[in-house]
């Protein structure tokens, strides 16, 4: 049976929808992520299910009980929010304990639990510290063992790391999915960065105008998006253009070269027009790989990127990008050269809409 359970939930403000009919089941220990652009929705439906927005229509269960009507406080759920929101006048320890002293807990259950989050997010030199006195990662820290002291049900994190910077917020990432797995507690997570979505999570939710458009897993995600805003929103893709041959045999034709799919394509007459995607990494030069199918072109430009060496090729109209990895010994391909690319039967997707 699903833990958190979202059933046609549906979010208007006046007369604009701003969610539509989102409908998920998560299991009990699940690390989930709404990952969307702004004004996708992501953040209203974590709101609902915190209660901080009302749903419109639809239902919200944790453990089997029926969560749509209930107030914040009603709800055992732990939330950090992307601007820390810390008591600027409590110190490091106080803050940990809000949650509990409004709960009501005796003294010595406080004091034991605080020191439990404190040594958690390895911060227990900083007891006595205000949020003045600390780094934006570090408050953020505090902000995290502030939401899971009363031990909630669930933990929802709003863009929590959007206001630091790079380093700094891959490792607070990597340490908030350890304290997740450590604790076994149900989480989701809202983000715009697919990086930190494909990382971190067991499964993700891409939202489009208010509506879930695929949810998967992150390899699923990345490698079989479902749609084209999926297959264009997370990673970089390869959009080429190609006549169906013959779908049963999924043979596709670009320019005057024929290829060969991994999957017959079904719903498209022989023939018709079709979107043909691929990754970057799914192309390699002819003379290093043993591909499936060459398809030549001429370099338009090469960009040395650290660890990935990315070089943009003109297919006969059709401008894709492939990446080589970078080793000392490599060279990168000059603009104006001749290459041939070679691709694998199973980087090719047909795009549907």
């Amino acid at each position: 049976m699903s833990f958190l359970t979202l059933t046609h939930l549906q979010k208007s403000f006046g007369t604009v929808k701003v969610v539509h009919d989102f409908n998920m089941a998560i299991e009990k220990g699940e690390f989930i992520s709404f990952l969307g652009p702004s004004g996708c929705g992501k953040t209203t439906v974590l709101r609902m299910i915190a209660g901080f927005e009302t749903p419109t229509g639809g239902t919200i269960e944790i453990d089997g009980k029926n969560q749509t009507n209930l107030r914040p406080n009603q709800r055992n759920i732990g939330m950090v929010f992307q601007a820390y929101a810390l008591f600027p006048n409590m110190n490091v320890f106080d803050n940990v304990a809000f949650g509990l002293k409004v709960a009501g807990k005796p003294k010595g259950e406080i004091e034991t639990r605080v020191k439990e989050m404190l040594k958690l997010i390895h911060l227990e030199h900083l007891a006595d510290r205000y949020p003045y006195q600390m780094s934006g990662g570090q408050q953020q820290r505090v902000a995290l063992a502030r939401a899971l002291a009363p031990k909630p049900q669930v933990l929802l994190l709003d863009e929590p790391l959007s206001a630091l910077d790079a380093k700094i917020r891959v490792s607070l990432r990597e340490e908030i999915r350890q304290i997740q797995r450590q604790l076994g507690i149900t989480t989701v997570f809202v983000t715009h960065d697919q990086e930190e979505a494909l990382s971190i999570s067991d499964r993700i939710v891409v939202m489009n105008a208010g509506k879930a458009d695929q949810i998967g897993t992150p390899g699923e995600i990345y490698n079989r998006p479902t749609t084209r805003f999926v297959a264009n929103f997370v990673g970089t893709l390869n959009v080429v253009q190609a006549v169906l041959v013959n779908g049963a045999a999924g043979t596709v034709q670009i320019g005057n070269k024929t290829l060969q799919l991994s999957q017959p394509v079904t719903g498209k007459a022989d023939g018709s027009s079709i979107s043909l995607a691929f990754r970057p990494e799914a192309a390699t030069l002819a003379d290093a790989a043993n591909g499936d199918a060459a398809l030549s072109g001429t370099v338009i430009s090469s960009n040395f990127l650290g660890s990935v060496l990315r070089t943009k090729v003109d297919l006969g109209g059709n401008i894709v990008s492939f990446d080589m990895f970078n080793q000392p010994s490599a060279v990168l391909p000059k603009t104006g050269d001749t290459v041939s690319l070679s691709l694998q039967q199973d980087g090719l997707m047909v795009l549907g809409d």
